[in-house]
């Protein structure tokens, strides 16, 4: 059997940090790549047993600590089929873990990722679980309620993708009285900084001279979006629950509490990002 040949990363000549080369790299690879029949791209491979995100497994593999069938690769893009090939990374071959999904009521003051320079409190160290598990999405530090999280990351990026707008339900507390104009207005879709947002389902449950508290539905993932269509139509956001993502909700959980879905739940997100 022939010797597989070993994948070398190519040097620039033009001066330039390590970084940015790789990125170059990265970048002009995988728009030419054509992925191999029957094959998946080595990153995703990696990804999907749980080694790391999806950019950092590029970052391992330029890095050259990775070997397929022995064989460094150290250039992208790459394919691998993993029910045949040897992966190992620094040493250690791959495997791949059952896949697990909770959903957790996300407490204020927790934050949605896997790292966190000035250690805050992270989703992740709520949740019981041997497996490197990670956010579908994000709730920003101030906001509470259903966040899932899991292992599986072919369904987390079928799940953030524009394309499949997966409806999240929210209670929102406002501060003072909200009158039926601005509450056209959110349904409409207003303007932000990266264009008009898409339509809202927007519910009155209580309204004074002081506050109001509104449920309100979307289907985009813009960067806290709830706080800003509010600030848009002249309102404050005094605080913000996440109650619903689809028809999964956290009813009867407690902050801070989680659970496994169950697989009724998990195959439910999943046909809604087949289609």
């Amino acid at each position: 059997m022939a010797k597989k040949k070993v994948i070398k990363r190519k040097t620039s000549t033009k001066p330039t940090s390590k970084r940015s080369a790789r990125k170059k790299t990265v970048t002009k690879k995988t728009v030419k790549s054509t992925k191999p029949q029957g094959k998946q791209r080595l990153q995703k491979v990696l990804a999907a047993a749980g080694i790391d995100s999806r950019r950092n497994c590029e970052e391992l593999i330029l890095d050259g600590a990775v070997r397929v069938n022995r064989d460094i690769v150290d250039e992208l893009p790459a394919f691998v089929d993993p029910q045949k090939d040897v992966i190992t990374v620094n040493g250690k071959r791959i495997k791949f873990a059952d896949k697990v999904y909770f959903l957790l009521n996300k407490p204020k003051g927790v934050i949605c990722t896997n790292s966190d320079p000035q250690g805050r409190k992270k989703a992740i160290d709520l949740i019981d679980c041997d497996q490197r598990i990670f956010c579908v999405g994000r709730l920003d530090i101030d906001t509470i309620g259903a966040i899932v999280l899991t292992n599986d990351s072919e369904l987390t990026n079928r799940l953030t993708h524009p394309k499949f707008e997966l409806s999240k339900t929210y209670e929102v507390k406002l501060k003072g009285r909200i009158d039926g104009d601005a509450i056209e207005k959110l349904k409409k879709g207003v303007w932000l900084s990266e264009g008009k947002t898409e339509k809202s389902a927007v519910k009155v449950i209580r309204r004074s001279h002081t506050e109001s508290v509104l449920q309100i539905v979307i289907r985009q993932g813009l960067n806290r979006q709830v706080r800003r269509i509010m600030a848009r139509v002249g309102f404050k956001v005094k605080s913000l629950k996440r109650t619903m993502i689809g028809n999964i909700n956290i009813k009867g959980m407690r902050i801070g509490q989680y659970k496994k879905l169950t697989i009724s739940q998990v195959n439910y997100l999943k046909k809604i990002t087949s289609k």
